[in-house]
């Protein structure tokens, strides 16, 4: 359901639940201050009122953002630097350590040039090396933003500047922000779903797809790739649809009797999770059984109904989206290439990890192009920050494996469909691929730029938390980046 049906059920849930007790307990402020508890649940965008935060037209509809947890390194994949293949194996100039923070590099590290081969790609001529022949497919498609930034270079903070736009836990994520904003169009799945892939959680878990201090409601919905989809979502043996309805109706009214008692906000959401995992038990088995799916779809995607893949998770995100779910976020484990064992190798682990996303990366954007989605779908994929220039050299000594350090000053993002200018590439780094010489792209500024592309303005969707009235871009200045708008 949108965000104001969500919210207008909260409002008439208050009101029903609301004893003659209650009323004459609070009737120093009387049918006023209920009224106004009423006006406060409306969303300001559904009143029409210039402090909306609609910005239309919307572009996109919906959002699927492909996080490789760790950090691939641009270096290998998009942004090709030929100068410093020239420069390979030579000590790092001084001016590149003086006054940075790194997480491993000690002393003075050597250069390392790229390990794989690039060419041009398409009508735009992007840059894509080797590893990525699938994707390099699609690079009409795509927007490559070679100039993100960020201010944190150690993971779990990084990936949460990325994702809620702080580095510290208990902010909402922009999952969160968006399906609070805009609702979804199913009301029997979560606006926003969570899928896993590469075997592990990201460093800081479920703050990641965590709702702050949104309503609860919003929070991200994790899924499983194999087995069922929720866990308990099946019934037990010995119990039909008709016992699990006459227990939620049992817990609706305890909790309906707790709200009366304490009137927390939160025993509503409460209910809402229970009515919505009741409509899933019959919704989510379905939208997430990818063996429902034709042979030359698994094929095309590299899928495998029984699993959990990325290739999988790529294809229930397509199958998500085509039913109204707002916000689809995939985290992929295993990028983290600073090159101190074989998995973790940019001249191995790396190419392992190139394999499983490329095909079902592209198969995900040409699927929903020919069906008609790409065009209000705004699909993400990137990581945390960017690696160095300079081999990773632990504790002072040089590695048998190539790798790369954490490098916050430059990285790359592809986003391709939702309004964005395909085929494009934006912004420019130095020669050595360490820090940009040309439009920089700061962390905020793409989320509002996100926001924009949704029909929000970022600037006017605010919540208010501990005083301040809180963004998902922050208290400083953000800018809609409007090069990257088609």
């Amino acid at each position: 359901m949108g965000r104001d049906n969500l919210q207008h059920e909260f409002a008439s849930r208050r009101l029903r639940h609301a004893t003659r007790r209650h009323f004459l307990k609070d009737c120093a402020t009387g049918l006023g201050a209920m009224w106004f508890a009423m006006q406060s649940q409306r969303p300001a965008a559904a009143s029409g009122a210039p402090a909306g935060f609609l910005a239309p037209p919307a572009r996109a509809k919906r959002v699927i953002y492909l996080h490789m947890v760790g950090a691939p390194s641009q270096l290998e994949l998009f942004d090709f630097k030929p100068e410093l293949k020239r420069v390979d194996g030579e000590l790092c100039p001084e001016s590149f350590l003086e006054g940075k923070r790194f997480a491993f590099l000690q002393g003075r590290p050597r250069m390392l040039g790229p390990i794989y081969p690039f060419k041009q790609h398409g009508e735009s001529g992007a840059w894509f090396s080797d590893r990525l022949p699938h994707m390099a497919r699609c690079a009409d498609d795509f927007c490559v933003v070679k100039t993100l930034q960020t201010d944190q270079f150690n993971h779990g903070p990084a990936q949460l500047m990325v994702h809620a736009g702080q580095p510290r836990m208990g902010y909402p994520a922009i999952g969160s922000w968006v399906t609070w904003g805009l609702g979804t169009d199913n009301a029997d799945l979560p606006g926003f779903i969570v899928l896993l892939s590469g075997g592990r959680q990201p460093r800081v878990g479920k703050a990641l797809w965590s709702s702050g201090f949104l309503p609860s409601v919003y929070q991200g919905v994790q899924c499983r790739g194999e087995g069922d989809p929720v866990l308990n979502i099946a019934n037990p043996d010995g119990v039909t649809r008709a016992d699990r309805r006459a227990l939620i109706d049992t817990l609706d009214a305890l909790n309906e009797q707790t709200y009366e008692e304490f009137g927390d906000p939160e025993t509503l959401t409460r209910t809402e999770q229970y009515e919505l995992a009741f409509r899933m038990q019959a919704a989510a088995p379905d939208a997430m059984d990818i063996s429902r799916e034709p042979a030359e779809v698994l094929g095309r995607y590299g899928a495998q109904p029984g699993g959990e893949s990325f290739a999988n998770n790529c294809l229930l995100a397509r199958r998500l989206v085509e039913r109204g779910v707002r916000f689809v976020q995939l985290f992929d484990w295993g990028w983290d290439s600073h090159g101190s064992n074989a998995s973790e190798a940019l001249d191995d682990g790396f190419r392992a990890k190139c394999r499983q996303v490329d095909r079902p990366t592209a198969a995900l954007v040409e699927d929903l192009r020919e069906r008609g989605l790409l065009e209000d779908t705004l699909v993400v994929w990137g990581g945390e920050f960017g690696r160095t220039p300079m081999q990773e050299n632990r504790g002072g000594v040089t590695s048998p494996y190539y790798g790369r350090d954490h490098n916050p000053n430059a990285f790359t993002v592809l986003m391709a469909g939702g309004g964005v200018r395909g085929g494009y590439t934006h912004g420019e780094t130095d020669a050595m691929g360490y820090d940009v010489v040309r439009d920089p792209v700061p962390l905020r500024d793409f989320h509002a730029t996100m926001l924009r592309l949704l029909g929000v303005d970022h600037e006017r969707m605010t919540f208010p938390f501990q005083g301040l009235d809180q963004k998902l871009t922050g208290v400083k200045p953000a800018r809609v980046v409007e090069q990257l708008l088609a």
